[in-house]
């Protein structure tokens, strides 16, 4: 008996992964990630459903990305849909993954551009209520990501809660970096940073739980005045930097983030490794207000997330986490204001 490992690579059923403003950079990023295989896993095939703005020039530019798609011979992509339609797009989806949002323009109020992507994601939230499956799984990644997906997880009844997450594993990934190039130790030595609350400049990247080598991140790294003074603010800015230095946003790393999220999501984190994830704050444990996605460490098994609870926290760590927590409470006020209007 001769065993093809192609054969078996196949047996699974396609999921079906749709990506909202896929004609993007960030899109363009993440592609390779989801159709070699490194998402979902090497031996889950997929039907990619693009979606961007229907205009003209954006959809031609979708057909091109398409092409490229067609190019790249993936073994494991079964079919691409462009579209400008959103029903189109996420019907019968398993995997939603939200680039698209209303970019922040120059001198635009924080409640404008509430304003603008309420109205998308209230949009988006129905549509995905009625046509997507009932199992679908969303990352919101288009800032404000955390109140966004707010917004659709409260737009969508049928979905339960806890398939609704935002994107801070790009931030969690930023601070394992910069522990590691501070600590000269390899990027799997480190582990278990943790950010809390928003994917903002309030969010608070936390390594009193993180270990570097088994040790505690704290005593490898015995600094405080670098930890408080260069660190966090380095974490809470990063985005911004990175568009200081290339005129353009975060999009390789954000793609990478995107891909390490949904893999952990789905596949499941190593035992005793936590990540973070902005999830549904309802329930938890450390004194958070029910009702906000939040960033939390979360441990993943057999597709779904749970909040690591039991970790002592101090009290700068609790200012930080509150200061994030009100911000998050201020956006999801406006935006409730802007829907019942």
């Amino acid at each position: 008996f001769f065993f093809d490992p192609s054969v078996h690579e196949m047996s699974k059923a396609p999921v079906r992964v749709c990506i909202t403003g896929a004609a993007g950079q960030i899109g363009y990023a993440l592609l390779p990630h989801i159709c070699s295989g490194k998402t979902f896993g090497p031996d889950q095939p997929i039907i990619l459903h693009l979606l961007d703005l229907n205009i003209e020039a954006v959809q031609t530019n979708l057909k091109g990305v398409k092409m490229e798609l067609e190019d790249s011979t993936y073994p494991l992509l079964k079919g691409c849909v462009t579209t400008g339609d959103a029903t189109v797009a996420f019907t019968n989806a398993d995997f939603v993954i939200m680039l698209g949002a209303f970019p922040r323009k120059d001198g635009m109020e924080r409640k404008d551009l509430l304003a603008k992507n309420c109205g998308i994601f209230k949009e988006q939230g129905a549509l995905l209520n009625t046509v997507a499956n009932k199992t679908v799984k969303v990352l919101v990644v288009g800032n404000p990501a955390n109140t966004n997906c707010l917004i659709a997880s409260e737009c969508a009844p049928n979905i339960p809660k806890e398939n609704f997450s935002a994107l801070t594993r790009l931030d969690h990934n930023r601070a394992i970096g910069q522990l590691a190039i501070k600590a000269n130790a390899l990027l799997e030595e480190v582990q278990n940073s943790i950010i809390w609350g928003n994917h903002s400049s309030t969010q608070y990247p936390d390594i009193n739980h993180a270990t570097i080598k088994g040790k505690p991140a704290k005593e490898v790294i015995d600094d405080e005045a670098w930890y408080t003074g260069e660190f966090i603010p380095c974490i809470q800015k990063r985005g911004a930097a990175i568009i200081a230095a290339r005129k353009l946003s975060s999009a390789l790393s954000a793609a990478q983030g995107i891909s390490d999220h949904m893999h952990d999501w789905v596949l499941g984190t190593p035992l005793g490794r936590f990540v973070s994830m902005a999830v549904s704050s309802t329930g938890n444990k450390y004194g958070v207000a029910d009702g906000l996605i939040y960033s939390f460490p979360v441990s993943c098994a057999a597709g779904k997330w749970t909040i690591v609870d039991g970790l002592a926290i101090n009290d700068f760590s609790r200012d930080k986490m509150k200061a994030t927590e009100n911000e998050l409470m201020e956006e999801k006020t406006m935006s409730m204001e802007i829907l019942k209007a």
